[in-house]
C-alpha cells in the first residue's frame, strides 16, 4: 500500500493556504517552494545570500524529517525575484548541491512578497544519495 507522509513546520501560510511544506509518496518526495524565513525567530535576512542559506536549512530540516538529504534531491527549481542576483544566489546554490547536480529550472517571477529575494521547491527521492550514478558529458 503507498504511504503518503505530510509534514508541516508551522508557517502560519500552511494553515492559511492549506499545504503541505513537504509531501513524501513512497520514496518520492516534494518539497514546496521554500523562502528564508527562520522558523524560530520568523525573522526574514534582507540580504539575498543569507536567505538562500536560510532557505537550504529549512528544505534540509524538512527532508531530514522523513530520513532523506539534500544529497536525494533530483530536481529543483530556483525562484529569483532580482535577475542581477542570479549569479550570486546560484553561485551559492552550487556551493549546496555541488556532486548532487540535480536537475534545476532558474526563473525570476514576482514573488509573494518583496521581502523575498529567493525561493526554492526541490523534488528529492529517498535513497538517490546511495544509487550507483552514471554521468554522461555531451560535447566538452
Amino acid at each position: 500500500m503507498t504511504q503518503i507522509t505530510k509534514l508541516k513546520t508551522g508557517s502560519k501560510f500552511e494553515d492559511m493556504a492549506s499545504y503541505s511544506r513537504l509531501v513524501a509518496v513512497d520514496n518520492w518526495i516534494y518539497v514546496s517552494n521554500t523562502a528564508g524565513r527562520n522558523p524560530q525567530t520568523q525573522v526574514i535576512p534582507e540580504d539575498v545570500i543569507e536567505q538562500t542559506q536560510q532557505v537550504f536549512a529549512n528544505i534540509e530540516t524538512a527532508l531530514a524529517a522523513v530520513d532523506a538529504s539534500l544529497a536525494d534531491v533530483i530536481c529543483s527549481r530556483v525562484f529569483i525575484q532580482d535577475p542581477n542576483d542570479v549569479p550570486k544566489v546560484m553561485e551559492a546554490i552550487g556551493e549546496k548541491f555541488r556532486g548532487i547536480d540535480p536537475a534545476t529550472t532558474v526563473t525570476c517571477p514576482p514573488l509573494g512578497s518583496t521581502v523575498y529575494k529567493v525561493e526554492l521547491e526541490v523534488t528529492a527521492y529517498r535513497g538517490a544519495s546511495r544509487a550507483d550514478v552514471a554521468l554522461i558529458r555531451l560535447g566538452q
